[in-house]
């Protein structure tokens, strides 16, 4: 039985080099510190209508967003109940991909997964096959366009183009870990339901989850007996427009942050803040490849979570330790039992820049005498 540990008020602080949360501005911190106001407050309606057509307006999208208090899980299970009477198929190639496919499974769906090997990427043209060759109909195709697990990004924008080939599946991508440092052209590529969470790329306070959501699937959830609650999108999308209001009372702090971080967002622009999380991810597959290796394909490299292979068997857990020790600075092993010391992530995501990550690398470089 796990016993209490009471929490301290002298905890130092250290640099996120994880694959999320990572690191705030401190201005967008001390957003969170206003007085407290109602969430059916005129003022409520400023702040929420704000963020849901700044964020439309950062990822440049005529499609509907919504903002919930929630995680990124939350539009896994909403997602799959607005949209899949029965079969859906989910390529796999890491711990969330297959971990979307037993949301689905728990749902009492019926999953296909597409099997990769960890650290391969999804192909388009496997999608087709798998589609073309079943003796199914697919409501949904659901894809990780940046499996963290094992630093691939899988090429979302192909794949929906494939899916679109076939009008009555809906195409849903979790986005979870890369959107707001990865661009990408939700419209063009007939994404129908993309999702993240708000404390990786985008730099923000745990606590929020973002959804872009196509008139198709918002068509489809009309149609079916049954769908989220929470997360319905007919529910928040209608609510939205009729009071500019989220349903439920949200997370008002974290919202009053997102309203200060989105208009930094929105002066680099989407394809600026994705073209310096570029510079930082090649300038890390560089370093690694120097002293390491890179763990996913090549060519299918994560721009916000870089997965190196410890190809010099150094102690990861060690390490990581002594980094954070010595320099205040946190990074993060491989993930889960399979590659906990076989590789170790660096996040560069967010707010970090390349001198930011070099110290990280220097860092590294010191503790593990290589």
């Amino acid at each position: 039985m796990t016993q209490k540990r009471e929490y301290k008020d002298d905890y130092p602080e250290k640099t996120l080099y994880i694959p999320g949360p990572t690191e705030v501005r401190e201005d967008v911190i001390e957003e969170m510190c206003q007085p407290m106001f109602g969430h059916r407050m005129d003022r409520m309606t400023d702040l929420y209508t704000t963020i849901v057509e700044d964020t439309k307006d950062f990822l440049g999208t005529d499609n509907d967003v919504m903002i919930l208090t929630a995680s990124g899980t939350e539009f896994w299970e909403a997602s799959t109940l607005n949209l899949v009477d029965e079969n859906i198929l989910v390529p796999t190639c890491g711990s969330f991909s297959e971990r979307h496919a037993n949301v689905a499974e728990r749902l009492g769906k019926n999953v296909d997964r597409l099997e990769y090997e960890w650290g391969q990427a999804v192909k388009p043209e496997d999608v087709r096959a798998a589609i073309e060759e079943s003796d199914k109909h697919y409501d949904v195709v659901a894809c990780v366009m940046n499996e963290s697990s094992t630093g691939v990004r899988n090429p979302i924008e192909e794949i929906g183009d494939v899916v679109a080939e076939y009008p009555d599946t809906y195409f849903v991508v979790d986005a979870v870990s890369s959107l707001g440092g990865d661009y990408v052209d939700i419209d063009e590529h007939d994404i129908d339901v993309i999702f993240a969470s708000t404390q990786k790329a985008f730099a923000m306070p745990p606590g929020l989850a973002v959804c872009a959501v196509s008139d198709d699937a918002y068509e489809r959830e009309l149609e079916k007996d049954e769908a989220s609650w929470y997360g319905g999108f007919q529910r928040a999308l209608d609510y939205y427009d009729r009071k500019g209001q989220t349903h439920s009372t949200p997370a008002i702090p974290i919202m009053l942050a997102y309203r200060k971080q989105m208009k930094y967002m929105l002066e680099e622009g989407h394809e600026g803040r994705s073209d310096r999380h570029r510079e930082m991810a090649e300038y890390t597959r560089e370093w690694a490849h120097e002293h390491f290796d890179m763990f996913p394909e090549t060519g299918y490299e994560s721009q916000t979570v870089a997965c190196i292979e410890n190809t010099q068997g150094i102690d990861v857990a060690e390490t990581i330790d002594a980094v954070s020790e010595q320099y205040d600075m946190v990074f993060s092993n491989g993930y889960g039992s399979t590659l906990g010391e076989k590789t170790f992530r660096i996040g560069h995501m967010g707010e970090h820049d390349l001198e930011s990550i070099k110290a990280l690398t220097d860092a590294i470089e010191d503790v593990a005498g290589i």
